[in-house]
């Protein structure tokens, strides 16, 4: 059983604290990550995600959008132990600490990684997920955004107008679509109370407070412009490793599983499969 240190990312993107949002959506889109984890001084001190930032769109600050106190993970540990962190939080990243310094990071690619060299056989099948939420290729962007968040899943399959799939949309997709709009808003003031019984007579002293608030913003284009098109189906009997060698191979998170004609029978999402690994 290898360790975490064996897996893990040693060049680790970081962001500080202080520091704005928008420098960290910048970085996420730079380097094509999801996910940063949060320093001071080099200790870590939380972690940011492009789910933080999505649910969040006006707060600007990385010490309001992150998660403070993250779950981490020793780079001595087993990849096993790293999995039954990963499923028993439900994360799907984690910081690499020694000594409350920052040495590394470990995602659940990094571990789907070294599942494609394991040559398991056992079939996909009892990995499944069968309730799922797929999204019509004409969907617009920002409304594929909502509906993901609502259903709190990184990424859909797109069906076509005969319900075949036809490619995956993931909350990378969405975060290299999206863009910032800055904008000027006022706040009205007010001195007086409505509790005063003399207010609605009085002439009442009204102050402007103009602000600037920066929003995420997703376009309105339909969703098949941004969806990956090019990746593997699978099947039920697929092997496990076979599926994680897809995965890698297509560098995606979640492939879809289909019937022989090409009907949606559910996903395999990378979170579930690791699981094989947690006996």
């Amino acid at each position: 059983m290898m360790n975490v240190e064996d897996v893990m990312t040693r060049d680790v993107v970081f962001v500080e604290v202080p520091g704005s949002r928008d420098t960290a959506l910048k970085i996420m889109k730079d380097k094509g990550i999801t996910s940063v984890p949060v320093v001071k001084n080099r200790t870590l001190v939380g972690i940011l995600t492009r789910g933080d930032i999505f649910r969040n769109p006006e707060e600007d600050q990385i010490a309001l959008l992150m998660t403070r106190q993250p779950v981490f993970v020793s780079p001595t540990a087993t990849i096993k132990d790293a999995v039954r962190l990963f499923i028993e939080n439900a994360i799907r990243r984690m910081p690499v600490v020694d000594d409350s310094q920052l040495v590394g990071f470990i995602t659940v690619t990094d571990i789907v990684s070294a599942i494609v060299d394991m040559d398991i056989k056992t079939p996909v099948d009892d990995y499944i997920i069968r309730e799922i939420v797929a999204v019509w290729e004409m969907t617009p962007v920002d409304v594929v955004g909502e509906i993901m968040k609502l259903a709190n899943t990184e990424a859909s399959p797109v069906l076509d107008s005969t319900n075949r799939v036809v490619g995956i949309v993931t909350e990378g997709a969405l975060l290299k679509a999206s863009k910032i709009e800055d904008t000027i808003e006022k706040a009205d003031l007010s001195a007086g109370s409505d509790e005063d019984a003399w207010t609605w007579e009085a002439v009442r002293d009204t102050m402007s407070l103009y602000y600037g608030v920066s929003r995420v913003e997703l376009p309105n284009s339909p969703v098949k412009d941004i969806m990956m098109a090019e990746y593997e189906s699978l099947y039920h009997k697929t092997g496990i490793s076979e599926c994680a060698r897809q995965m890698r191979r297509f560098d995606v998170e979640l492939l879809p599983v289909v019937t022989a004609d090409d009907k949606l029978e559910g996903i395999i999402k990378d979170s579930d499969l690791i699981r094989v690994l947690d006996y």
